[in-house]
């Protein structure tokens, strides 16, 4: 049931409680007049007066699920989706049929049907069915809220030590273009299509990095443009904007020598700009950045860097939040309108004619303060991150209920079909005895007895998919390779 479905019910279901307790005070009153009163039809009111309760509070007698294993069962697929695997349907029919095999009847019931799933989905509030998103297991695992509070407090620290003003923050990185490849989108093509539809693109993957820098004020500086080659050529950039640098690498990437290049850019364009005497430059991890040459600039020029934690540029870092993804998607749909008009070589001219005009469009005020705001920097809101992250815990032992030594029998339980057995029969001894409270905790010990014994189900499949797995990644060693010596090499690093 959807959120809005669910509130609409327990809505419906208080005025009826509110016309039921209306009519037992007085039982003169017309129940059509009371139905109406309370915006709730006289044939429900009337079936609720005569005892009989609603369909969703009645428990259907073909019901595979007993409440306990119902609840073991959505207790399971919450912690999976808590640590980032939330499990596909056909796992859940798989745990189900295990769950219900695992009560050691005689015979055992038959397997869930296909659409047992869905519809048990339908009368659990807690759950849903969603699209998949890839997500990389290294950014999963460091979205540490742990961590990355860690990283504001080194943030605030810094800016209150060194007395860092928000328009002396700032915020660089590279990102790299595919001269000649458009991006993937949603086009309309014929209804006869099949599968995906075709888009021709140029072609050329000739690799290009541009260094961007964004401040928290809300302008950016003229970027450091890497093109792959030995030399530069003067009919790449007959019109290029002013302040703009040209750079050549190998394979068009970053080097050591063109970060320190890209550092001195940065210190011309900012010097004159800043307000107090240190400016602060949050960067990532690239060992550009962390050359002796790097650092000794900086710190010769009072910059202070910041480097996030590894795997959160796209939590922590302005350019990936708010810049990089529209500009990729801008250059893409450029490059596939000359594809359309029949360019189909994009070189290096073609290549800085067009981003040029792509950037203009990206890099405005309003989008550059929005990445500073949305990650949390200016004006400074952990809160802002923190609250969205993806965390993935791992899931704790879980815990055990100590068993009673019970004086009347000579087995212990071991499924939940004996369990509820021995309970029944606890149950009859003491009725027979008195009414005491004892009965209630009888049924809230056996309640956690049956919910250890189905998540014991549910850990002993998984551990079995596990073992499964890790036997068949062993590869043997094979003979040739058993009185092989192995030479092992150390390498010692003096602090």
């Amino acid at each position: 049931m959807k959120p809005q479905q669910h509130h609409l019910q327990s809505s419906k279901e208080g005025r009826i409680s509110l016309a039921i307790a209306s009519y037992q005070s007085n039982p003169s009153l017309s129940l059509r007049c009371l139905a109406a009163s309370f915006d709730i039809p006289r044939s429900t009111l009337q079936t609720r007066l005569h005892g009989i309760k609603p369909k969703r509070e009645t428990v259907s007698v073909n019901r595979k699920l007993r409440p306990i294993e119902e609840q073991s069962l959505v207790d399971w697929i919450l912690d999976l989706n808590q640590r980032g695997f939330p499990p596909h349907i056909i796992d859940v029919r798989r745990m189900t049929d295990h769950l219900l095999a695992a009560r050691g009847q005689i015979p055992p019931p038959l397997p869930v049907g296909q659409k047992w799933v869905s519809r048990f989905i339908k009368t659990q509030p807690d759950l849903q069915t969603k699209w998949t998103r890839s997500f990389h297991s290294q950014r999963a695992l460091c979205e540490d809220p742990v961590k990355i509070s860690i990283w504001y407090k080194l943030v605030e620290e810094t800016r209150q030590t060194y007395g860092i003003q928000d328009r002396d923050t700032y915020n660089f990185d590279e990102t790299g273009f595919m001269m000649g490849v458009a991006a993937l989108s949603k086009v309309v093509t014929s209804a006869d299509t099949i599968g995906r539809a075709i888009h021709e693109q140029p072609g050329n993957r000739d690799w290009v990095t541009t260094i961007e820098c964004i401040c928290a004020a809300g302008w950016s500086l003229p970027p450091l443009i890497i093109l792959s080659g030995k030399l530069h050529q003067a009919s790449w950039y007959t019109d290029l904007p002013t302040g703009w640098v040209l750079a050549v690498s190998d394979n068009g990437w970053t080097t050591d020598q063109l970060g320190l290049a890209w550092l001195e850019h940065f210190n011309r364009h900012t010097e004159s700009r800043t307000i107090g005497t240190w400016r602060l430059l949050i960067l990532d991890g690239h060992t550009s950045h962390a050359t002796p040459q790097f650092q000794e600039y900086c710190r010769t020029h009072k910059i202070i860097t910041l480097c996030m934690p590894a795997h959160t540029s796209h939590l922590l870092q302005p350019l990936d939040v708010s810049c990089f993804s529209p500009l990729k998607a801008a250059y893409g749909h450029e490059v596939a309108e000359l594809a359309r008009q029949g360019v189909f070589h994009i070189d290096k001219e073609e290549f800085l004619s067009i981003y040029p005009r792509v950037r203009s469009s990206v890099f405005t005020e309003q989008t550059i303060q929005s990445g500073f705001r949305a990650t949390g920097l200016v004006p400074p809101c952990p809160e802002r991150v923190l609250s969205c992250l993806t965390v993935v815990r791992t899931p704790s032992p879980p815990g055990t209920v100590a068993g009673i030594e019970a004086a009347w029998t000579a087995e212990t339980p071991h499924t939940t079909t004996q369990l509820e057995q021995q309970a029944r029969h606890v149950r009859e001894l003491l009725q027979r005895q008195s009414q005491s409270p004892t009965s209630q905790a009888i049924r809230q010990l056996v309640k956690g007895c049956q919910l250890a014994m189905n998540s014991a189900t549910i850990l002993a499949e998984e551990n079995r998919k596990l073992t499964k797995d890790v036997i068949s990644s062993v590869k043997p060693i094979s003979a040739s390779r058993i009185h092989t010596p192995i030479r092992i090499s150390a390498h010692y690093t003096t602090g």
